[in-house]
């Protein structure tokens, strides 16, 4: 399948319906999902993730070449039952939905009660992913505030995505939902600039040597959220620098999957700042990529 069937069929609510309805297999314990594989190339990385999913019945992986002159995405299924190959898609597109459908899922279940405010560091496609999922996912959403270095890109990215220019990097902080979507090596989000009661969606700083948060942001959240504990250890800079000077504990880093099957609480007041850090799931692939199979076959 090719970014242009993806694009036709997957809408960010049938993102979002198959990677909630796979953090509750990953809470069932159905699916194996081990840690992104990474290996170096000349001025960038090869990565797989792979995955197999009993339930969903299929086993599977996600690779991508990460560029200097771009980067190309594949995802491959393999049907469990049949022992054959299933599927091969192209998954540029596929990984932008998948990963704001989670952002999506997080907010729904985090975000304080009538949220109006979202703020957006970052105006590159996952930026601008996440503007559309969230806006769907949280309808009390009134207002998109976006900040970014550079002020043309940001400009031209408000303009396509009916948003508005932060004044300054306070002010998309201090927004009711705040979205870091950046390749930032060091924290483009401060603590000093939450709100009581913000919900903070971390995407980006998926490396050891990355950050997108201070660690003020996580000594004032109440509640630290991610996708796998595991793979946060391996790869979500954000939280391995924090851990490591002991302004996080790991023990204090709780999976999203508990939160969607109701084995942990979310937010416990409105008043409460909390933290989902996204590392990006294979498992997430796996679940939207079959379902593109099932949607391109009621069409068919």
């Amino acid at each position: 399948m090719t970014e242009a069937q993806v694009g036709d069929l997957l809408t960010p609510a049938e993102a979002r319906a198959a990677v909630h309805a796979s953090f509750g297999r990953l809470a069932r314990g159905v699916v194996e999902n081990p840690t992104r594989v990474r290996a170096e190339l000349p001025g960038g990385v090869f990565a797989v993730m792979p995955c197999i999913d009993r339930e969903l019945g299929y086993a599977g992986l996600k690779t991508y070449a990460w560029l200097p002159g771009g980067t190309p995405f594949l995802v491959v299924l393999f049907s469990i039952e049949r022992a054959e190959l299933a599927a091969v898609v192209e998954a540029d597109t596929l990984g932008q939905r998948r990963t704001a459908a989670a952002s999506a899922v997080a907010a729904q279940l985090l975000a304080r009660e009538g949220a109006a405010t979202l703020g957006v560091f970052g105006c590159g496609r996952q930026a601008a992913s996440h503007v559309v999922a969230l806006r769907e996912a949280l309808p009390s959403l009134e207002r998109v505030v976006v900040f970014g270095r550079d002020e043309g890109r940001v400009a031209a990215f408000c303009e396509q995505h009916g948003c508005e220019a932060a004044e300054d990097d306070h002010e998309a902080g201090g927004c009711d939902v705040v979205v870091t979507a950046t390749t930032a090596k060091d924290a483009v989000l401060r603590g000093e600039w939450l709100r009581p009661g913000a919900l903070v969606l971390a995407i980006g700083a998926n490396d050891p040597s990355s950050r997108e948060l201070d660690d003020v942001v996580l000594e004032r959240a109440v509640l630290v959220c991610t996708d796998s504990r595991e793979q946060a250890k391996a790869e979500a800079g954000d939280l391995i620098d924090s851990a490591e000077r002991g302004a996080l504990e790991w023990a204090q880093v709780h999976e999203l999957q508990d939160v969607v099957t109701g084995a942990r609480s979310g937010r416990e007041s409105d008043g409460d700042i909390v933290v989902f850090k996204s590392n990006g799931l294979a498992a997430w692939d796996l679940a939207v990529a079959a379902r593109i199979v099932d949607l391109l076959a009621l069409e068919t």
